[in-house]
Parts: structure tokens; sequence; C-alpha cells
């Protein structure tokens, strides 16, 4: 099945190569499926969960990896699993709540029930009633289990495995976006809120846009107006060696008014705010920076806009439907003034976000504009064709290209 998509005559990537990405790729239930296989379950590390999600023995939280639910507990050693959301009897989810704290799980269809490691513990009527029915003499627990993947922990983040030639997490995310993990999130961190939303697109057109440095000063007019985050203040887009995981920065402090304002409708607003208390920030790190994405190939994104700390985490449901998790976050160690401030700006982001809530829809509108047309592509050349970082300058899609490098080179197209 899957080696028909490469082998198939009628899709060739495009002589140009990732300055090009062909519409058929949101599309095609074959390439989808092949994602499952080649992508997911391929050698990468795959966002789950928090750690202050599981922060005590006994709790477990759900995750995924692609299509594939999974759980990840913490046993009664303090120990992290990560383990396949499925019961080895038929099939069933194990775990329905997205978190909870149990001391075994244990399946409601047929009463099948694990240890926090996923080792089976009891079948209900194993030996039958009255010494009929039952399982065969030869039947062994051992060997019938929650199926277990590789975990890794960084910075207060979950990451699972499928694979066995998966590097490990550090050199996985290479020395840059680790520092920049490193300045976000290491320090012990506590949630201020948490929401989902189904946005109706291709999971990859999302992670198009979190890559896309320069569609916010164009499609989010809040940004523009109220000088947030626009292209004439100084940053730049930083991409790992391997060209997948990327950063976008901007320094608030440092707007230099541009003459191509002019002409850009997004700055066309005389608007004010009746609670301007929304836009007031702390200083919270020495370099400058106020606002920052960070994405971590294939599916994670963590942002910083102004004082809002947020990780980001968005799934396939389908060909056409992504779900998107967005967690907020502060420091265990915050004031209740800073605490305010970060729950406060947390409404710029969001399904409903003052700035966001146009990524719920501008996504599914090239859903849409693509259908029918699986033998046109993108045409993706703004700074440049080539995949590096562009430091100085947001006016590229350089980690858009970055991100079709490593999907091709895992796809094997």
């Amino acid at each position: 099945m899957f080696a028909s998509v490469a082998a198939d005559p009628a899709f060739r990537w495009p002589a140009e190569g990732v300055s090009r990405v062909p519409f058929r790729l949101y599309s095609d239930p074959e390439i989808y499926a092949r994602e499952q296989q080649r992508l997911f379950r391929g050698p990468i590390w795959n966002y789950l969960c928090l750690e202050i999600d599981v922060p005590n023995s006994g709790d477990y939280c759900q995750g995924t990896i692609g299509e594939t639910p999974i759980v990840v507990t913490r046993d009664d050693e303090g120990i992290l699993h990560a383990l396949v959301n499925r019961c080895a009897h038929k099939g069933a989810l194990v775990c329905l709540r997205q978190r909870g704290h149990a001391d075994s799980l244990t399946c409601v269809y047929h009463s099948w029930s694990y240890d926090l490691a996923g080792r089976l513990q009891s079948v209900a009527f194993r030996h039958g009633l009255r010494g009929k029915g039952g399982m065969p003499d030869d039947f062994q627990p051992s060997q019938h289990r929650l199926q277990p993947i590789r975990l890794a922990t960084f910075c207060g983040l979950v990451f699972g495995s499928f694979s066995d030639a998966t590097p490990d997490i550090e050199t996985f995310l290479g020395p840059q976006v680790a520092g920049v993990l490193r300045r976000n999130l290491g320090r012990p961190l506590k949630r201020l809120g948490q929401h989902s939303q189904v946005i109706h697109n291709n999971w990859k057109l999302y992670a198009e846009n979190v890559r896309d440095s320069y569609h916010a000063t164009l499609l989010h007019t809040f940004y523009t107006t109220f000088k947030i985050n626009r292209l004439d203040m100084d940053g730049g887009m930083i991409l790992s060696e391997d060209g997948r995981h990327s950063l976008s920065y901007a320094k608030r402090a440092q707007l230099t008014e541009s003459a191509e304002y002019a002409k850009v409708h997004s700055a066309q607003y005389k608007s004010g705010l009746q609670g301007p208390q929304l836009l007031d920030a702390f200083t919270e790190f020495d370099d400058g920076i106020t606002h920052m994405i960070q994405t971590v190939f294939p599916t994670l994104t963590v942002q910083l806009t102004l004082n809002s700390l947020a990780v980001r985490f968005f799934t396939p449901r389908g060909i056409d439907r992504t779900e998107l998790f967005w967690n907020y976050l502060g420091y265990a160690d915050d004031d209740e003034n800073h605490t305010a401030m970060r729950v406060r700006q947390a409404n710029l982001t969001g399904a409903a976000g003052l700035v966001s809530l146009e990524d719920g829809c501008i996504n599914e509108f090239v859903q849409r504009g693509a259908r029918g047309s699986e033998d046109v592509s993108e045409f993706l050349e703004m700074g440049g064709t080539e995949v590096a970082s562009s430091d100085g300058s947001r006016a590229t899609e350089t980690a858009i290209r970055g991100f079709w490098q490593g999907y091709r080179a895992l796809m094997g197209l």
C-alpha cells in the first residue's frame, strides 16, 4: 500500500524541491495512512504531555502519537511510563478520562486490569464459573500487557517514540532548540489553564502556520495595531541544523516604523483598548525578546507572547480534521501580580484569542481552496528557496521549507 505512493506516476514532488508543496498532501488518504507509519511511528520524539500532568505516583494523562492513543502513567516508585491506550484483549481504550489518579488501569469492557507499568494483573472470570469456561490452562498474563513505548523528558515536557532508532532527546532537539526550551521551561512550572479546539484542515497546514513568521503581521490585525508583533521589529528566524525545528522571535522595544506598512491592510486601524492593562507586561529575560514561537517537529509549539507562556500541541483526527490543545503556564514561584498578568495576556491567543482566532479558520480556507487542485503546488519562495536561518528578518518561509525537508526524508517522497 505505502510503496505505491512513492511509485505512483501521478505523484512526483516538483523539481523545485521544498519551495513547492503539492496540495495532494492535504487530501490523499494513502499519504495520510503512510504518515501514521513512516512519520509518527518513525525515528522521532512525539510530544505527549507535561510532567506537571502526572506529578504524583498513581497519576495518569492521555496523549497521542498521530492517531494512536497513548497514556502516560507514574507508578508507585515514581517512574514514568508511556503505554498505548489499547486493551490487550479486545482493543478498547483503557483510560477514558484525560487525566486522573488510580491504583491500576482497568478496561470497562471485560475488566482486564493492568498495573501502572502496563502489566496485566487480573482477568475477570479467568478460571470460569463452577469449573466451566475461563481462559486456557496455558494462559500467561505476562504475555498480555499494554504496549510500552520509549519515553523521554526534557524541561518538563514528556515525549514518546515507537522507534528504537530515535536518538536521545537532546540530540533530536539539537543545541539551539534545547537551549531555548531551557530558557522558557527550565524552571518549575504551574498550569494556569487548558482548552482545545477542532480545526477543519489537515494537520500539516497548522504545522506550516506556526512556522509562517510573516503572516502574523498581515492576518492578525491586533498584533499590528497594538504593536505586539510586527515585521519592523528587530527579530529573526532560527532553524535547527536539520531544519525541522524553528524559532521565530521579535523584540517589541526595538520597533523601527517602516514605510512598507503604509500599504498593509492590517496597519490601517486606529483602535484603542478600553482595558489597556491587557498589554501590561514585565521584563523576564535580558535578551529583549517579547514574542517567540518555537516549533519542535512534528507537532509541538512553545509560545511566549509578552508574558503569556503556552505549550501548544496539535494532532491529526482525520485527513481534514486537527485537534489543537492549548496549555497556559506560569512559573511555580510567580507572585500574584505576575500570575494575573499571564492570565490576562492568555486572552491574546487560543481558540477565541484576540490574535489567534483567525488561525482557526484560515487553514480551513486553504483546505477548501485546494480542493480539486491536487495537481497544483504551493509556492514557497518568500526569503528564497533555501532551508537556513534568517537572522534579522522574518519575511521568510524558510521554516516552512524546513518542515517539508524533514517530512520528505521520513516519508520517502
